[in-house]
Parts: structure tokens; C-alpha cells; sequence
């Protein structure tokens, strides 16, 4: 998933093109699956948002993202390199968008990280 949005955001892909460009990498069980879960012909069109809430729905049980989330809000730099620890910010912020759904509440969240408090 993360490489689909680095990918779009390289090619600055209106959000109209998003699903089904998405959609044509899946492969294996995810392309059984989508063929399952896919709207029907006449069926209102898929946003980008809720096929990802889809996905993780289907492949993130509830339990397990509630863990990510509060890995996220404790999340302290400590050992990790600025790198390392961007990665992981990254990584887990998925599991809690309602903590970063602005710039300006990323940067925050990010920063209080890297202080070693949240």
C-alpha cells in the first residue's frame, strides 16, 4: 500500500485513477479477494479512501490495529536514527490518521516523538 501512494504521489494521480490503478497491481489472494469485493456495473464507484479502509479491514483485524495505534502514540525516537525512526513514524501513523490528519498535527506528533514524549 505504501508503495502505491509513493507512486502516486510521484505522478500526482487525481484521486479519480487511484482505485483502479491500485486495484490492477493486486495480485494473489488480494486479486481473488477484490475480485469478490469489487463494486458491481452501476454500483456507485469506489473512493480511494474506503477501498483503503477496505483493505485494512480485511487484512489488519481490529485488535491488531488498535495495537499499531497505541504503538504510534508511544512511539519515542531513543535508539533509532532520524531515519529509522521517520520510517517507523510513517509506518504506524497509518493506524491512527485521526492523530495526523493535518500537516500540522503530523509535525507535532513527529516531533514529540523525537523529544522522547507524546
Amino acid at each position: 500500500m505504501q508503495r502505491l501512494k509513493n507512486l502516486f504521489e510521484i505522478m500526482e494521480c487525481p484521486n479519480r485513477y487511484k482505485v483502479a490503478l491500485a486495484t490492477y497491481q493486486f495480485e494473489g489472494e488480494v486479486k481473488y479477494w477484490w475480485g469478490i469485493v469489487k463494486p458491481r456495473e452501476g454500483a456507485d464507484p469506489l473512493t480511494w479512501e474506503r477501498l483503503k479502509e477496505m483493505m485494512d479491514n480485511q487484512y489488519y483485524p481490529r485488535d491488531v490495529r488498535r495495537m499499531k495505534e497505541r504503538e504510534f502514540l508511544s512511539l519515542k525516537q531513543e535508539s533509532l536514527s532520524i531515519m529509522e525512526h521517520a520510517t517507523k513514524f510513517n509506518e504506524l501513523s497509518h493506524f491512527a490518521p485521526h492523530q495526523v490528519n493535518t500537516e500540522e498535527r503530523r509535525m507535532d506528533h513527529f516531533e514529540q516523538a523525537l523529544r522522547g514524549g507524546h
